[in-house]
This record gives structure tokens, C-alpha cells and sequence, in this order.
């Protein structure tokens, strides 16, 4: 029997994915059918006759009721009609006076049509469903498997990049913090393949062999594209050219390595501003962007026609992914309910330290976003699975130690909509608050010591004291590579040493007091 005051929220609340109403004052119309067999196809629901689509309660002829119920259960059971027959429950009740027929559809484990059509339910909406890529999204809904186990008996271990697992294991057991040794440190590659669950039994076909989740995470980029060659996933940069992109990376490798590309196209275009939280400086746009890359990475659904995007706007970033989803509309921390869409994937970058356990993604977002955006994030799930983060509005350039006389002078920047020269009278210079990056423009350094730099730079400003240690915490270089940075930054001025605090400390060099003097 319905919940009355369940009822009545459902008015209140109107139409939804799994909430629709049908006038149907003597008879039954043929669109109840269609949004039961949309229902059937999604989620399930709940359907009601006799209410207006705003919520009205007219009810139905109750001298006619009983027959419109029989009609829909000869309806539905008529083999020639729906296919496969479904189950329902079907009940009336009166609500303040008035009639109102209820139909329940469970979710259910097959594909349904309607006459001969399909039906999905797509927010408010019944559609009839027509490509053939959107009915094979359905049928791999409704499997109930998790795609990534998938067995490839023909895979051998020279169709994966051995070559990654030594960083594997050590980013194993850096994140064990208890001082126990990671047991892939003792494993052969085959061992660590196996006990990650990348080699496994088919319980259909009975059948051993590297499966889906393995070619993903570790298999060679012509491996992933003969086993799984729609993967890919597209990073967009929209800011000026809005209707097509300023930069572009297309992603197409394995997911440990796609996952270094996407944060690597973030630090190239997304700011790192100054954020304290309990005297610990921490990086927003790692924390933000590290719990996106991996959503958008672990918790697609693979075999899916579409792709994977990450596209950075002037206001806003996303990351969108197909995956197959529990439920269609907003996720918030209140109503989250973690189910790892590949379990296999999410537990390996778990290991690893990459991702952490299943909603604490959610909760991290809603707690700094605001701080770098200015807005909550948004998430949506549906046939795609988005994450929406806003984004401040740029702000003009500024220089670390004064603006640089050499190196720059004929540098772009933008500031809005408006693409100006750096030395512009345009571009606001404040010698307090700055950026590494311009003071080493002017050095002939290669890229990746520019980032490590940048990286320490950002870590510990011109405030904090620092040594090897540090250096090659932030930078994972290791000691002797960390030495080297540490005696370039020396040679080019950017250091001062510092003495007292023991031997080897050093302080990035404040420019800005030269330049006021």
C-alpha cells in the first residue's frame, strides 16, 4: 500500500527519473505504457493516474478504475506487446476524495520494448531509444558484471609495460605509513599481476588470463588499443576560442600514465593560489584536480562508445565520463552511496595511493572548492558522471622579484577576454605576490627543472627553510639528483643559505626587498 505522506512529498516535488504522473480520467493512455517500459530500463519507479503532470490531484473515474487496472495488467503480461513481460504492482487509493490508480515498476534485469520500441527514462523524460550505440549502452547496463573482469586467455606478459612496476611497487609502499614492506616488494611480476587481481579465472568459460582491468592499468599502448580501442580520453582547453579549444592533449595510454598527463595539463593551465588549512600550506588544485583525474580515470564504464573528457573553461572545469549508473540526477555528500564502478581499478589505484576509499572524493571536493572557486562542486549522475568545479576569474599577472627586464618582453598573457603583451600598461605588476615561474623564465633551464622549481617554490615560498630531505620529498628526485637542483638554484641566485638551523638548510631569495630598495 502507497505511503501517503510519501505521496504527498512526491507531489510537492514533482515529476522526476522515477516519479510520473498521468491525467488518464477514464482510460488508459498509451504513454503510461512507454514510461513503464522507461522505467523498466532505468532505475525503476513509480507511476500515477489521476494527477496533472504540476502535481494536480483530478483522480480518475472511480467507476472505471478497476478496469484501467485490469487493462495495464493485460497490457503488460501480453507477450506481443512488451517484450520481455514484466512484473508490476498496481494498486489504487483514494486521496481526499479522489481516485488515484498507483503503478509500481521494479527495477528490472532485462531490456524492455514497447511495441516494438525502447524506452529509456532521461530525467523527466520517456524517449524512445534508436541507436544502436544507446541500445548496446542498455544491454550493458542491465548485465550486472563488472566489465573490467573480462579474461584475454591470449595475453601474455610482453603485452604489459613491465617497465612501470618498479614504480609501482615503490609508490606501493610509500603510502604505507606503519613501517611494514609493502609485500609486492617481494612479488615476481606475474606474482603482483595476481594478487592485484589482473590475472584471473572466466567462471563462465572457465578460462585463465590477463583481464581488462590489467590491459588498462599496465598493457602497452598498442595492447590497449587492439583490446580496447574506443578508451581515450580528451583534455580541453576553452578559455578564448570557446567553440573549439586553445590546447588540446587526447589521452590514449595506459590509466597510471594518463593519469600523470591529465595533472600535468592541469599545472599548465590552472592555478596553485596560497591556501593555509591549520598552519600547513596546502595545493587546492592538486587536491581538486587529483580527485577528479582518478573519478574521471577509475569509474568509467570502458566499453562505452564515448569518451572521457576534462575541459577547463574561463569559469569552470569538468571532468565527464559514460559509466553505468544507480541513479540519474545531483550527488551530494548527504545522499552519496559509494559503489566502485570498477573495483579491480579503484583497489589498484588505492594501493598505490592515487584515489582514496569510495566517498571521500565527494566529501574532499565540497570541502575546497569553495576555497578555490567560490562554489560548491556540482555532481551529476546519469549515462555520464560529471564533476563540475568553478573557477575564480583570472587574475592579472604578477611578478615575483619586479617585473623581469629580459626573457619576457614579448610574452602574451590574457587578462579576460583580451590576449595583451606582458609589458603592457595593462598587466598590474605587484612585486609582494608572485610566481617563480617568471623569475626562472630567463634561465636556460630545461622543462622538467623549471616544474621542480616551480614545485618548491610553491611548497615553501620565501618564508620556510628547507634542505635535501624536503627537496627530494617534493620533487621524488632522490638524493643525488636533489643535490644538483639544489646547487643550481645556488649558482643562479635563487637560494640563500641559511645558517643556525643546522647544515645544508636554504631559503628561496626574497627579490622583492631588492627591488624596493
Amino acid at each position: 500500500m502507497i505511503d501517503l505522506e510519501k505521496f504527498a512529498s512526491m507531489l510537492l516535488i514533482g515529476e522526476t527519473s522515477t516519479v510520473e504522473f498521468k491525467r488518464c480520467g477514464n482510460e488508459v493512455e498509451h504513454d503510461v505504457f512507454e514510461s513503464i517500459c522507461s522505467f523498466l530500463n532505468r532505475f525503476g519507479g513509480d507511476i500515477f493516474l489521476g494527477v496533472l503532470n504540476e502535481g494536480t490531484v483530478e483522480g480518475v473515474n472511480p467507476t472505471n478504475a478497476a478496469a484501467m487496472m485490469k487493462n495495464v495488467v493485460n497490457v503488460v503480461n501480453n507477450p506481443n506487446v512488451f517484450k520481455p513481460s514484466p512484473y508490476i504492482e498496481i494498486e489504487s487509493f483514494d486521496w481526499n476524495g479522489r481516485t488515484i490508480i498507483h503503478v509500481h515498476v521494479p527495477v528490472s534485469g532485462d531490456v524492455h520494448s514497447y511495441k516494438g520500441d525502447i524506452f529509456d527514462r532521461v530525467g523527466e523524460v520517456d524517449v524512445k531509444v534508436v541507436a544502436t550505440s544507446q541500445i548496446a549502452d542498455l544491454y550493458l547496463r542491465k548485465k550486472g558484471i563488472y566489465t573490467e573482469r573480462e579474461v584475454f586467455p591470449t595475453l601474455s606478459l610482453d603485452d604489459f609495460r613491465l617497465d612501470l612496476l618498479p614504480l609501482v611497487r615503490q609508490e606501493a609502499q610509500n603510502h604505507l605509513t606503519d613501517g611494514r614492506r609493502h609485500p609486492w616488494m617481494e612479488m615476481t611480476d606475474e606474482e603482483l599481476f595476481r594478487a592485484s587481481g589482473l590475472f584471473a579465472e572466466d567462471r563462465v568459460t572457465a578460462q585463465s588470463g590477463f583481464n581488462l582491468a590489467a590491459v588498462l592499468l599496465l598493457g602497452k599502448d598498442e595492447t590497449l588499443m587492439r583490446i580496447c580501442p574506443q578508451y581515450e580520453t580528451d583534455a580541453l582547453l576553452r578559455v578564448v576560442n570557446v567553440d573549439r579549444y586553445d590546447d588540446r592533449r587526447i589521452v590514449r595510454t595506459n590509466l597510471l600514465e594518463s593519469y600523470d598527463e591529465l595533472l600535468e595539463f592541469s599545472r599548465k593551465h590552472l592555478p596553485a593560489p596560497f591556501f593555509l588549512e591549520d598552519d600547513k600550506r596546502l595545493n587546492l588544485r592538486e587536491i581538486i584536480v587529483r580527485e577528479m583525474v582518478a573519478n574521471v580515470l577509475i569509474h568509467r564504464e570502458f566499453t562505452s562508445l564515448d569518451k572521457s573528457e576534462f575541459v577547463i573553461e574561463r569559469d569552470r572545469m569538468y571532468v565527464s565520463n559514460p559509466c553505468n549508473p544507480t541513479r540519474d540526477g545531483r550527488v551530494t555528500p548527504e545522499n552519496v552511496n559509494p559503489r566502485a564502478k570498477n573495483p579491480i581499478i579503484a583497489g589498484f589505484f588505492r594501493e598505490i595511493g592515487r584515489a582514496d576509499r569510495l566517498g571521500s572524493g565527494v566529501r574532499n571536493l565540497y570541502k575546497y572548492c569553495l576555497d578555490y572557486g567560490g562554489a560548491d562542486p556540482v555532481f551529476t549522475e546519469g549515462n555520464h558522471f560529471m564533476i563540475s568545479v568553478s573557477l575564480k576569474k583570472l587574475e592579472p599577472i604578477r611578478f615575483p622579484f619586479g617585473k623581469p627586464s629580459i626573457g619576457l618582453e614579448k610574452v602574451q598573457v590574457h587578462i579576460e577576454d583580451e590576449k595583451v603583451h606582458i609589458d603592457s600598461g595593462k598587466v598590474h605588476i605587484d612585486p609582494k605576490d608572485v610566481h617563480i615561474r617568471n623569475e626562472i623564465a630567463e634561465l636556460e633551464l630545461n622543462q622538467p627543472t623549471v616544474e621542480h622549481i616551480t614545485k618548491l617554490f610553491l611548497q615553501f615560498g620565501t618564508e620556510i627553510v628547507f634542505g635535501r630531505r624536503e627537496v627530494c620529498k617534493v620533487t621524488e628526485l632522490k638524493e643525488r639528483g636533489a643535490s644538483k637542483l639544489i646547487g643550481l638554484m645556488l649558482r643562479n641566485r635563487l637560494l640563500d643559505t641559511v645558517v643556525g638551523q643546522g647544515k645544508g638548510k636554504y631559503r628561496f631569495r626574497d627579490f622583492t626587498k631588492e627591488v624596493r630598495g
